[in-house]
């Protein structure tokens, strides 16, 4: 926890200031003194690395709303107006298109960071579900965003995802009615898409002020799962932090620079340069990448149905994963046998993300051929299959198996022990 403020007012403006909103106050205790654990290490930079690309989403969205025209006959001409005579329009385009991509990277690796150090446990529940909240968001506005340009892959995209609210039972057609406006996907549908994908990136930040406020109640976690015991354990966020964060966010940056320049369009899908239009199919389907592992479990259930509970139920469980962990121990540095359960799912989202991309009937290899020629093996509908049964096999089985069955090895008494080992001063005799 913080404890005490430390803010001292030096100005009379600001003893003023500070007497009637202590806006500065808060900032400096937040992001200044906040006592910070002094072993993080670089996988803690990706939340300072989602703020940005917040940020840069939020402007970028702004001004691409400014020449944006959410109507079917013009939406497909406007984005390509944007990108051609709209000065600079290529690069806020571009960087908002791909900066969608690198924020789910960032939030994909802040997530897995979080499972690994068990980030989730007592007393830290109502923080990763309130990140559970934001990736939710993130998601359905990136659902939204991909439908605004009106290329072939946005309408099927949004027709097929719709269509599968529309298995719900009860609600299911109403909601799907709701978000088409009518009876089909149309340029009802396009404006509300268009308005909530407007909307919820401020739903977002509003969510990440939560999020960091309930951060700084128990204060960070870090790498050996242990709490802090005193002073020697942590230290200030600035400006320890605050450089450690600035560099990896500028290598970040340089990443995304290089696929903005030189890239801009390698993440999107062919299809989506082709005009929508209802009378014709894609051969192939998909969505984003960073939607593909949930695609895939979709797919992996041949009722409609059950595969959209699936899909579902494979982000729901992420809301309870702080009460099915029952070890103890909170970082899997200290859980030889949790660690290696852990680099397994990491591996079967990565196969679930290829499997979603593929057509689920394609053989991932053959083993010969039946008695009509046809090839026979192992496809992708088996992959997914077994996949999906890994991951949550991992949540509902394995982690609360885990804690009664694994024996951990011995933490440090402290992060101080942890970090200087022998070096730490020893009290005076």
């Amino acid at each position: 926890m913080s404890g005490p403020s430390t803010y001292e007012p030096k100005t009379p403006f600001t003893r003023w200031l500070d007497a009637r909103l202590p806006i500065v106050r808060l900032g400096w205790d937040s992001f200044v003194d906040f006592p910070t654990p002094r072993n993080l290490n670089y996988w803690w930079t990706f939340g300072g690395i989602l703020a940005v690309f917040l940020m840069i989403q939020i402007i970028t969205g702004i001004v691409l709303a400014m020449h944006y025209v959410p109507h079917v006959d013009y939406a497909f001409d406007s984005v390509e107006r944007i990108r051609r005579d709209v000065n600079y329009g290529w690069l806020i385009q571009a960087m908002h298109a791909n900066g969608a991509s690198f924020m789910f990277l960032a939030v994909y690796i802040h997530m897995f960071r979080g499972l690994y150090y068990g980030s989730y446990k007592q007393p830290r529940e109502l923080l990763w579900i309130l990140g559970v909240v934001i990736y939710i968001l993130m998601m359905a506005a990136a659902f939204m965003g991909y439908v605004l340009p009106w290329g072939q892959m946005s309408y099927w995209g949004a027709m097929v995802i719709t269509n599968l609210i529309g298995a719900l039972p009860l609600v299911g057609d109403a909601i799907r009615e709701w978000l088409w406006g009518g009876f089909s996907v149309g340029n009802a549908t396009l404006n509300r898409f268009f308005s909530l994908h407007y909307l919820i990136p401020f739903v977002i930040a509003g969510v990440v002020i939560l999020h960091i406020w309930a951060l700084h109640v128990p204060g960070n976690g870090n790498p050996d799962g242990v709490e802090v015991k005193g002073k020697g354990d942590t230290l200030p966020f600035h400006p320890y932090y605050t450089v450690k964060d600035a560099f990896a966010i500028v290598v970040f940056l340089i990443l995304f620079a290089g696929f903005v320049f030189f890239a801009p369009n390698v993440l999107g899908h062919a299809d989506n340069f082709i005009e929508a239009d209802p009378l014709i199919t894609p051969a192939h389907i998909v969505p984003e990448w960073y939607l593909l592992p949930f695609y895939a479990i979709l797919r992996a259930v041949p009722d409609k149905l059950g595969g959209v509970l699936l899909m579902f139920g494979a982000i729901g469980v992420l809301f309870v994963l702080p009460w099915l962990d029952t070890s103890k121990v909170r970082s899997m540095r200290y859980r030889p046998l949790a660690r290696w359960f852990f680099v397994f799912f990491v591996i079967i989202c990565l196969l679930l993300g290829w499997c979603g991309a593929e057509n689920p009937d394609d053989l991932v290899f053959k083993l010969g051929y039946d008695a009509a020629g046809n090839e026979t093996g192992f496809s992708f509908l088996w992959l997914a299959r077994i996949g999906t049964a890994y991951y949550f096999a991992y949540f509902l089985i394995i982690l609360p198996l885990l804690g009664f069955i694994e024996k951990p090895k011995e933490r440090p008494a402290s992060i101080e022990a942890a970090v200087l080992g022998d070096a730490a001063p020893k009290p005076a005799e």
